[in-house]
């Protein structure tokens, strides 16, 4: 199934959704974040057969935060004026749904995530990741406080020090350091992410 810059299908009772804008580095817009709540309604439908939901991302990225460029974009973000109005009518509703779905979520991370993509790869139940993949805490660097649920899932999964660091000093940080600072459960060599990552969603389900 087709909705913007979303795909979504079905491998038996397990859902999989994945964030696709390759030429943005699947950037989250407007558009997309229009899509994801269609995608979450057709999981809906489904809700007796779904058992398990994926998220991950098209191509060569998981997620580069916020779309700040273009028509239909989150453009508001970037200047902080409208931050706030689009985080409570966009983003945060989507990140609500997530959280009230009726299934364990899996985030397969198999490429960067930033921002507030960052945060949509946190709300896995189960996070897994490629071994090239990282993690970003972006906001630093247009004069915003991390959101998307970053600044209350983050010391909860690898305490203040280290969310205060990723937070205010913006390094990236490596799969491998995610796995050893306990943010993520597993992580795989690239081109064996995609079939862990189905066999554990079969599993669960």
């Amino acid at each position: 199934m087709q909705f913007k810059h979303v795909t979504l299908d079905f491998d038996g009772p397990v859902a999989i959704l994945k964030l696709d804008h390759q030429e943005v580095m699947n950037a989250v817009s407007t558009d997309m974040l229009g899509g994801l709540g269609d995608a979450l309604d057709a999981i809906d439908e489904k809700r007796a057969e779904v058992r398990c939901l994926v998220i991950t991302g098209a191509g060569r990225a998981f997620c580069t935060g916020a779309n700040l460029q273009g028509r239909n974009s989150t453009g508001a973000m970037s200047s902080g004026k409208g931050a706030g109005a689009a985080l409570e009518t966009a983003f945060h509703p989507f990140l609500r749904r997530l959280r009230r779905l009726h299934c364990p979520i899996v985030t397969s991370v198999n490429g960067p995530a930033a921002g507030a993509g960052m945060s949509f790869a946190l709300m896995g139940d189960m996070i897994l990741c490629a071994k090239s993949s990282y993690f970003l805490q972006a906001f630093r660097r247009i004069g915003l406080v991390p959101d998307c649920g970053s600044t209350w899932l983050l010391p909860r999964l690898i305490g203040k020090a280290r969310s205060v660091e990723l937070s205010l000093l913006g390094e990236k940080l490596p799969a491998d350091k995610a796995l050893e600072w306990g943010l993520v459960n597993r992580v795989h060599d690239d081109a064996k992410l995609w079939a862990e990552t189905m066999k554990l969603a079969h599993d669960l389900c």
